[in-house]
């Protein structure tokens, strides 16, 4: 079978910068449920896949095992406006509210455990179904991790696909590089990975492994590339640089070894913890066929409610989606 997986959150809050500032909030809320529902509905057709996944987001384990991990988001949540506050709760609403009509109304797998993060989901599900072909909905650049002949990534804001044989167009043409005019490449995704894990994430507050460290190294000093390229040995460039240390800026010292398999942990989709891998595993391998009738009618009357006309118009396109069954 061909999977489309859609990283829910991601996509609906995406899509909530496409609408224009003039707006009021609930026509806002309406257009990122009419651009992301329409992103599904061009790659189902562009893709012929043959069911849909939704997964959605828990409270992550990630912030019980680094206690720092999202912590910039809360503060940013903070210092909102109170007018900003209340469209925030509203798109949080309605994300809900086409959550349940996923859930209770579809055919569709909707995936949620309150302890896993949507990346964890979208991570096991490939993993589980290793001989399917999957397409991840999402313009996360952590899913270009999973990249594989059987995985592929649709980024629905810059209506791009990412593979290993390289980027297309919405036209399935190659995408080409501004500067030298060659077919765009995705860069291999597991020095993508390493170097992430070295240099943390700042959209999660993950720390450096190992802050100002160069991607080349110079003669007297061993870099990321080199490091890398001797991963699989893990020999003297490797050890020079894992086994560097310094200090932040409350006097800690820190290994970079250390830090660099915490943050592992963090971002790699393959090395959760052990009970958080079954906790996968058993939510993914939980999802059933479903055989709901009338679902064309349930997405004509959910349409109605936030007045998608345009969508309403494709009730029949959308009918055969949100039918298919497991």
């Amino acid at each position: 079978m061909k999977f489309l997986i859609v990283d829910l959150a991601n996509t609906f809050f995406r899509a909530r910068h496409t609408a224009h500032r003039a707006q009021t909030a609930e026509e806002k809320a309406g257009l990122a449920i009419h651009v992301t529902l329409s992103i599904v509905a061009k790659y189902w057709r562009e893709q012929q896949a043959d069911h849909v996944v939704f997964c959605l987001e828990g409270r992550s384990w990630r912030k019980d095992f680094y206690a720092a991990y999202k912590r910039n988001r809360a503060v940013a949540r903070a210092a909102s406006t109170p007018a900003q506050a209340a469209e925030d709760q509203l798109f949080w609403q309605t994300l809900d509210q086409l959550i349940e009509f996923l859930r209770e109304r579809t055919n569709c797998t909707v995936l949620q455990h309150p302890e896993l993060e949507g990346d964890d989901l979208i991570a096991g599900w490939i993993q589980n179904r290793p001989a399917d072909q999957h397409v991840i909905v999402s313009s996360d650049t952590d899913f270009i991790q999973l990249l594989a002949a059987n995985v592929t990534q649709y980024n629905g804001i810059q209506d791009e696909l990412y593979t290993l044989e390289g980027v297309f167009d919405a036209r399935g043409k190659p995408v080409l590089d501004r500067k030298t005019g060659e077919h765009r490449q995705v860069a291999d995704p597991q020095w993508l990975l390493f170097e992430k894990c070295m240099r943390g994430d700042t959209t999660d507050n993950i720390f450096s492994a190992y802050p100002g460290v160069r991607t080349r190294g110079s003669r007297n000093r061993v870099g990321l590339t080199e490091a890398f390229a001797d991963h699989q040995t893990q020999g003297f460039c490797w050890n020079n640089l894992m086994l560097q240390r310094w200090t932040d800026h409350l006097g800690q010292e820190h290994r970079v070894l250390d830090d660099y398999n915490r943050n592992r942990v963090l971002v790699d989709l393959t090395l959760q913890p052990e009970p958080i891998r079954q906790l996968i595993n058993t939510t993914v391998q939980s999802a059933t066929s479903l055989n709901r009738p009338q679902v064309g009618s349930q997405f004509l009357k959910f349409c109605g409610r936030y007045e998608l006309n345009r969508l309403s118009d494709q009730s029949t396109q959308w009918g055969q989606i949100l039918s298919a069954g497991l």
